[in-house]
């Protein structure tokens, strides 16, 4: 089979994709989800007239000549309104957030009066009704506030407290089975013996499925039988996307292919035409997807950024756009590319915010994690580029796990 395009490959991926059904969230538990439905407003706000300064309340008609007298007959701060309605020659002493009280129609600030018991003189300056904030200002009652889709942030979810909601209908969580195999492996923490590595993948991957909105599923190390490996895939029954790491090529003690096939999941590819990250499979099995991705954590790595961060997204609701690739200048030239598309970990300058240059890191060697971790991009280059000179403008992929 011949290796995919980049491009092929991640719109197999995201084909038939699609938000995943709507749940209930609290509102403090809705940060960074995405709104399954449209939120409209259960009451209105402000919820009266309220004062926008401190001073009296009083009607226009009583202060168009000054200096004027008025009688102080109450007062209203905020969640304790005056009940009683203003008459002519009265005023009432109002604080920022009161309700307006019946009768008057204009704010007198407060610098412009001066007051001898309950009597005030207003000595300088027009009432204003525009220190009257109006009932309704900001929404009515039944108004959309937030458009389904709309990502929960900050400033959304104020609002949709504000408009009267404790509870959001947003889109579900996408699940993420993680399955690292291999004979070789063992977990963080443990010495490996003379023959082993580190399991790191599974850490890395999991925590960009939680920056990414998901919910990663550990389900260990599955060990190079068709037994052990039939038995971890079985566990990711229930979950929405199952990623899988190694054994992604076809050699002979490559087992995750055949037990994938086994467990009914159908291959559409697992070869692309990218580097690092060759080897990488993907299948369907019914709603469950399936991301075998390379054992060399930098190849899968750099996987997970260009196909299953992406489908992440397009589970959780969020737009595609989110991910795509941004442009900066090149900091130094780099030589003509080879056949496969590369992705090249990088670190932006941006001491000229005006015009941030990238530059590459000095080994690309996709064994060395330690490039990877000081990177905070990617340059993307495609299949038989050109030489380029410093200066020039490449895509870059930004790395935000």
């Amino acid at each position: 089979m011949a290796p995919l395009s980049v491009e092929q490959a991640l719109r197999a991926i995201l084909a038939d994709a699609a938000p995943l059904p709507g749940e209930r969230a609290g509102i403090h538990e809705a940060a960074g989800r995405v709104l399954a439905e449209p939120v409209l407003a259960r009451l209105t706000q402000p919820p009266f007239d309220g004062s926008a300064m401190d001073g009296y309340a009083v009607r226009a008609a009583d202060v168009t000549t000054l200096p004027a007298a008025l009688r102080v007959v109450g007062e209203a701060a905020a969640g304790r309104g005056f009940r009683g309605t203003l008459g002519p020659g009265e005023a009432v002493r109002i604080f920022t957030g009161a309700p307006i009280p019946a009768g008057a129609d204009a704010i007198v600030i407060q610098e412009n009066v001066t007051r001898d018991g309950d009597r005030i003189s207003v000595i300088d300056g027009e009432p204003d009704a525009g220190h009257i904030r109006p009932r309704g200002g900001d929404f009515a009652e039944g108004r959309l506030l937030l458009e389904a889709g709309r990502r929960l942030d900050a400033r959304a979810l104020t609002l949709a407290a504000a408009g009267g909601h404790a509870e959001l209908i947003v889109c579900r969580r996408p699940v993420v089975a993680i399955l690292a195999t291999g004979d070789e492996l063992v977990a963080p923490g443990t010495m490996p013996g003379p023959d082993q590595i580190v399991s790191s993948n599974p850490v890395g991957l999991a925590a960009m499925v939680r920056g990414a909105g998901g919910e990663p599923r550990l389900l260990g190390i599955a060990r190079d039988t068709a037994d052990d490996l039939a038995t971890k895939i079985a566990q990711a029954e229930s979950a929405d996307v199952l990623v899988t790491i190694g054994g992604a090529s076809v050699g002979d003690h490559d087992l995750v292919a055949p037990a994938l096939r086994a467990a009914g999941v159908t291959l559409g590819f697992w070869k692309i035409a990218m580097r690092p990250g060759k080897p990488m499979m993907f299948g369907q099995n019914g709603a469950l997807r399936v991301l075998g991705l390379p054992g060399n954590p930098v190849s899968s790595l750099i996987c997970a950024r260009v196909f299953l961060l992406p489908l992440l997204a397009r589970l959780a609701g969020r737009p595609d756009g989110e991910l795509s690739a941004a442009s900066a200048r090149l900091a130094v030239g780099l030589e003509q590319n080879g056949p496969r598309q590369h992705y090249m970990r990088a670190t932006l300058d941006q001491s000229d915010h005006a015009d941030p240059r990238v530059r590459p890191a000095i080994s690309q060697d996709s064994s060395l994690l330690s490039p990877l971790a000081e990177a905070d991009c990617l340059i993307v280059r495609a299949p038989g580029a050109p030489a380029i000179a410093a200066g020039e403008r490449v895509p870059i992929l930004k790395l935000d796990f």
